[in-house]
């Protein structure tokens, strides 16, 4: 197939470094509002990178689902492929890309499991219907067919027919504890704007802003 010529020039603005917040926290806030405000398709979708033990990097899409100064908190199974590999090097990288606004946020960190206690004021606040899918998929296993899985669901229905969906002990959070954001803002003639905030303890001021070139 030719796909040479699926091309779009980027010209729906410019970032500059005088319209950059001092802290990168407060600018992805920022950036992620005008996401949510342009009523874009799931803005918190976010591309989750690990890798294996073997050096094989994989990704996925995950749910951001808070997030505040201490890191951003997706949820998934604690068996899960992603889980296992994050237990073996918990350095990831996450990426928004926010195509209607022609922009991209790149965050590299380490993620680091969240209390038992966020864990379940989360799975509390979740429909019922995701509750008992918690409980019935275990997560990257291989299965035999999909009304296997259906299967699962209806037992653990039944099982919990009456009164509360409990936390699963192999389902919670992670928080991925930023060590550099990347904003990027498409412009014309693909001379993006590229800005680099990275996390240096030992200066004064912790956070450290580059242009990156396109």
């Amino acid at each position: 197939m030719d796909i040479h010529a699926l091309r779009e020039d980027y010209k729906q603005g410019e970032l500059r470094r005088k319209d950059l917040l001092d802290d990168p926290f407060k600018q992805f806030e920022k950036w992620f509002q005008q996401a949510c405000n342009a009523e874009l398709l799931e803005p918190n979708a976010m591309t989750l990178s690990t890798v294996s033990e073997q050096g094989q990097p994989f990704m996925r899409t995950v749910l951001l689902k808070y997030f505040d100064n201490n890191g951003l908190v997706f949820f998934t199974n604690y068996e899960s492929r992603k889980a296992r590999q994050i237990e073996i090097n918990p350095k990831v990288s996450i990426l928004f890309t926010w195509l209607p606004l022609q922009r991209q946020v790149h965050i590299t960190g380490t993620a680091e499991k969240v209390t038992t206690a966020e864990s379940l004021q989360y799975f509390t606040s979740r429909p019922r219907g995701s509750q008992l899918g918690a409980w019935s998929s275990q997560q990257s296993s291989v299965i035999s067919s999909r009304q296997l899985l259906l299967m699962q669901f209806e037992q653990v229905k039944q099982k919990f027919l009456d009164g509360e969906i409990p936390l699963p002990d192999f389902w919670g959070g992670y928080r991925v504890v930023p060590t550099s954001f990347e904003f990027w803002q498409g412009c014309t003639n693909r001379l993006h704007d590229r800005f680099l905030y990275t996390y240096t303890p030992q200066e004064e001021h912790s956070w450290q802003i580059q242009r990156l070139a396109p």
